[in-house]
């Protein structure tokens, strides 16, 4: 029955997607909704692309293995939205509606020129690519543990599925099908949480399936969770405040009350959803206290913890979650390869119409290499810190910094770009705990956040070097 159930829902969403897709012929309508979003439809699609494999699937898994600080995985991007929603998002709206901005890229250009625009486009489509396959993982988890359908096949069906409904029509098409998973997201978790607690035997079976003193889990029922709750601001919080995807949806939006209104309300949402995943992950110790992999944690409890009606609902929220963060995905490979290079770099001359196929092919093959690399990579979490960690190292200074001063210009956007990039794949490749102890403040920092640090420092000393220069000149 749970098979059937996901099957005819996949339908639905293709069926709808292509119906609202027949309607878009400009890509003024397929990047940015024709600029008409209202706070409805702008809270729906934003909340919906954010709620995906990491915080479903991935979130559930950290709650399995590390207890309650999972809840900083959901919470911290609950953060960057909200900032998203009450500080950049407002005036990079402004900025795109007065200059006709679709993509991220084209605020990069307009505010830097085209080598930064060139260059961010690159890292975020290899970048984005990690995210997508993250996305497609967690769908496959679902099918195999519903159905035992392989991995392989579970991330072709998922792929497949989410590339059709969206090359339809872009944005238009993901808004109003964000808004059918939303409320799908929104029933399966609220009816899932209570009943698969009570099923287990309530919160005291969730702590005595923890034995007291095991290795690794001292802070296990502790909020903070040592380190771990920092290390997901650190990763999540700029990167949820400059994700292109975010911020092209923000431009769909029709004014800034809409987008104060719809991307807050979501971030609110984020909040308070934090904290299931985590605790159904925990609930999965009481049925299985050794699962080899603890991202099957969210569907085990889902299959087992359930009544077969109520657990076919919450597998189908979760593909929900799944589905729409995927569709976001293409929406920024799509988009990111049309714009900012086919238009900008390759053929300038193209049409309205050529832009837009051009879109289409580019989500069909980025949904394609979603698949390929979901197949190849092993875990939900793993795959999407890749991302996370190079939106956030690229994008901070460029948006962030580039919102808030004119006198940071080209040179420093790249150098902050380049030294942040450079110092993260250092730190992730670097054996800092063997040269500083495992106690010592270098080994207590994430890579990320060696890597933001980095790319403000570099931006810092490449803004004196120049002003230090033009003084001389003068």
């Amino acid at each position: 029955m749970q098979l059937t159930v996901l099957i005819l829902y996949s339908i639905v969403l293709l069926a709808l997607g292509l119906w609202i897709g027949r309607r878009v012929e400009t890509t003024g309508t397929f990047f940015v909704a024709g600029r008409k979003l209202g706070p409805i439809l702008l809270f729906s699609t934003v909340l919906a692309a954010n709620i995906g494999a990491g915080s479903t699937v991935g979130a559930a898994g950290l709650g399995y293995s590390r207890g309650l600080s999972g809840i900083w995985w959901v919470g911290s991007a609950g953060i960057g939205t909200l900032l998203l929603a009450l500080w950049i998002g407002p005036r990079i709206w402004r900025l795109a509606r007065e200059h006709d901005l679709y993509t991220a890229g084209d605020y990069l250009e307009f505010r830097y020129g085209r080598e930064v625009r060139a260059t961010i486009a690159i890292l975020l489509w290899l970048g984005t690519l990690a995210i997508l396959a993250g996305q497609l993982i967690a769908l496959s988890w679902i099918l195999n543990v519903v159905a035992g359908v392989p991995k392989e096949i579970g991330c072709l069906i998922g792929g497949g599925v989410m590339t059709v409904y969206f090359a339809a029509g872009g944005l238009l098409t993901s808004a109003w099908v964000n808004l059918v998973q939303l409320v799908v997201l929104v029933i399966g978790f609220a009816v899932a949480l209570p009943w698969a607690l009570a099923d287990a035997g309530g919160w005291a079976a969730v702590v005595a399936a923890v034995p007291e003193g095991a290795p690794g889990m001292e802070s296990y029922f502790d909020f903070w969770g040592g380190s771990s709750s920092w290390t997901y601001l650190a990763l999540l919080v700029p990167a949820f405040m400059v994700s292109p995807g975010l911020l092209q949806k923000v431009y769909g939006a029709r004014d800034e009350k809409t987008i104060r209104l719809g991307v807050g309300a979501s971030a609110v949402a984020l909040m308070a959803f934090a904290a299931v995943p985590p605790v159904l992950g925990m609930i999965a110790r009481v049925y299985d206290p050794n699962l080899a992999n603890g991202e099957l944690a969210l569907p085990m409890v889902l299959t087992v913890g359930l009544p077969v009606a109520l657990g076919s609902i919450g597998l189908a929220a979760v593909f929900s979650a799944e589905m729409s963060s995927a569709d976001a995905i293409l929406f920024m490979l799509a988009t990111s390869l049309s714009k900012d290079l086919y238009k900008r770099f390759v053929r300038p001359d193209a049409d309205d119409r050529q832009v837009l196929k051009v879109a289409r092919i580019a989500a069909v093959t980025g949904g394609a290499l979603g698949v390929a690399l979901a197949i190849v990579l092993p875990s939900v979490i793993g795959s999407l810190s890749i991302f996370y960690s190079l939106l956030g190292v690229s994008l901070f200074v460029p948006v962030v910094v580039g919102l808030q001063s004119r006198r940071i210009g080209t040179p420093e956007a790249l150098a902050a770009i380049g030294g942040g990039v450079a110092v993260l794949i250092a730190a992730r490749l670097a054996p800092w705990k063997e040269w500083s102890g495992a106690s010592g403040w270098v080994a207590a920092l994430s890579p990320n956040t060696w890597g933001l640090i980095a790319s403000v420092l570099v931006c810092g000393v490449v803004l004196l070097l120049r002003s230090a220069r033009s003084s001389k000149v003068r």
